[in-house]
This record gives structure tokens, sequence and C-alpha cells, in this order.
């Protein structure tokens, strides 16, 4: 049962939309620790019931466990209902695991990956998908984690992506990464309808004012923005001194920033995790946001922090204090 809908935006020139707040698949590929299928289900029907239609997702996720989980809620629920991403750049290859577990997932080594941005490789990555999603049709494909390879992505994997657009395979493109600077070189060289943005456009992390968001103000092209809690240290009240981010231990200079941001939304009646999944989407061109998300309980929490209003004056308070740029407020002001 749906308890609401939540509000959505259209990617770009497409007739992709996307919920605000979108489903994160890295969690269903056992990040960090290991997850089974029936709690990996549980999440995704909270999600759906709670209004998310917004599901991401990608091969390199737990060598495939991401796609497949998801694949098994989407694929009985009518297609006009959702929209789905998935990622390419990495194809992969069975392997005997030996007892082994994979390096990034908490999943058995049964597949290595092998970066392929090649046109073949980019539409056997999505063939691929579609099989362990069930699906035949996926609406936005990134080019992802191309940091390393990026003028091979650029060259040849998103010419191949744009051929599968116009070939109306897929419904949007564009590319998944951390590092601004190389979106903006795809944004202003190509004609990508999306970026997904992690980890650079959060209450820590400004840098995606400086050149990404207006090249994609520009030119018309939506921005996702993953990772708003910065592998964490945003996800509580308080940060706890052992903290992360960014994948890393944090610094004691992060984490005094974020107790003096926790200082902030305590005056104003609101917490941290809400105004870190509100701060992206202050500005016009960030379509939504991905949340990284494992069970029941943490999709229910994070959706009602989404929900919470967050009083303007709080946006004011922080650039005073010098603790958010005041570019961010541009947008909303005018």
């Amino acid at each position: 049962m749906d308890t609401h809908r939540m509000d959505t935006h259209r990617l770009g020139r497409t007739e992709v939309e996307v919920t605000q707040l979108g489903f994160g698949g890295g969690p269903l590929g056992g990040l960090f620790e290991p997850l089974d299928d029936a709690t990996a289900a549980q999440a995704l029907v909270a999600a759906w019931e709670s209004g998310i239609r917004y599901f991401d997702t990608s091969p390199h996720y737990g060598i495939g466990h991401s796609e497949r989980r998801i694949g098994d809620l989407l694929r009985g629920k009518p297609r006009a209902e959702f929209t789905l991403s998935t990622k390419v750049g990495r194809l992969l290859v069975p392997q005997d695991p030996q007892g082994r577990m994979d390096e990034s997932f908490a999943v058995p080594a049964t597949h290595r990956r092998v970066w392929d941005f090649t046109r073949d490789g980019i539409r056997r990555s999505v063939e691929d998908s579609l099989a362990r999603l069930g699906l035949d049709q996926i609406d936005i494909v990134y080019l992802h984690d191309a940091e390393q390879h990026f003028e091979d992505a650029l060259r040849h994997g998103y010419p191949a992506l744009a051929e599968l657009r116009a070939e109306g395979v897929v419904g949007a493109i564009g590319a998944g990464m951390y590092h601004p600077g190389k979106l903006t070189r795809l944004v202003r060289e190509a004609d990508p309808d999306a970026v997904m943005l992690s980890g650079r456009h959060t209450l820590l992390d400004h840098s995606a004012l400086d050149e990404l968001l207006p090249a994609c103000n520009e030119r018309g092209v939506s921005v996702v923005a993953a990772s708003v809690f910065n592998s964490g240290l945003l996800a509580t009240d308080r940060p706890a001194a052992e903290g992360r981010y960014d994948y890393g231990a944090a610094t004691p200079e992060l984490l005094e920033r974020v107790h003096r941001i926790a200082d902030v939304c305590e005056a104003h009646g609101v917490t941290v995790p809400q105004v870190a999944m509100a701060f992206p989407l202050l500005h016009p061109a960030v379509a939504g946001i991905a949340v990284g998300m494992r069970t029941e309980q943490e999709v229910r929490r994070n959706v009602a922090a989404f929900a919470a209003p967050i009083p303007s004056e709080l946006w004011t308070e922080l650039c005073g204090e010098g603790l958010l740029d005041e570019r961010a407020l541009l947008p909303a002001a005018g």
C-alpha cells in the first residue's frame, strides 16, 4: 500500500522523471557488511510503500547482487510507475571464488570486474544488466566511476550510450562520478541528460558549485546528488568520534564542523540528516538525491527525515557562520 506520492523532476529534456528521493542500491550489494535477501527485499518494499519510485543500481554493487535484488521487486510493479538507472564501464566475468570474498563488497567472489568503455562493452553491459534485472528496459544509464578511464569513456563510452538513446533502448544517459571537473567536461563536450554526482554537493563539500552546477544549468543537464551523507558523517544527529567521511576516517576538523552544523540545526528544531538531504535540492539543477539504504528501518527513517520542513532561516544562519557557501542559496533567493 502506498502511503504517499513524492514530487518528481524530469531529467534534462527527456521524458524520464525521478522522485526527489531515490533509492541508492549500493548497500544492497553488501557494501561494508553482508546483507541477506530477506532484509534487502523488506527495504525495497518499504521504499515502494513510502512513495520512492526511482531506484539506482550498478553491476559493480555486489557483482550483480544489487541489480538482481532490485529486479526482484520491480518485476512485480507496473513498468510505467518507476524509474530505474544502472551503470556501465565494468563487465562481470565469472570465476571460481575458491572461498574468497569480493574485494569491494561482502559477497563471494563469483565474478571479477573488467573495465570496458568500448562500444561493444557498453552494449554487452546493458544486455547483462537487463538479464540480471529480469526487465526489458532501463530508463537511465550512467558511465560509472570513469575518473581513471575518462578519455575512453568520453570518446567511446559516451557515443555508445548516445546510440542506445537514439535507438530508444534507454531514455536518458549520463555519467556517475565523484569528480566534478570531469563531469563538467562531459557536460560541456557532450549532450548528457543527467549526471550523478557522488559526495561533492553536500553540507561538507561545495566543490560542485564552482563549475559543474553552473554548467549543468547552462546546458539543461539534470543532477542527481548521491552520497549526501558523505559516507555516514552526516547521517546522524551528532557525529560519532569514529565517524566516516568519504569511505575513510573523519578528521577532527570535519567532526568539529559537523558539530557546529548540528548546533544550528538544533536551534531551528531540525536534524543534520534532514538538512543534509534537503541541501542539494536548493539548487535548480538538482533533480533529486539518491540515498543508499539497506533495511526497512533505514528506509522509513530516511523518508521521514526527507519530508521534514527546513526553515529558510537555517540556511541563512549556516552561511553567516561560515558553514555554507553563499552560492548555494542564490537560486533559492532568486
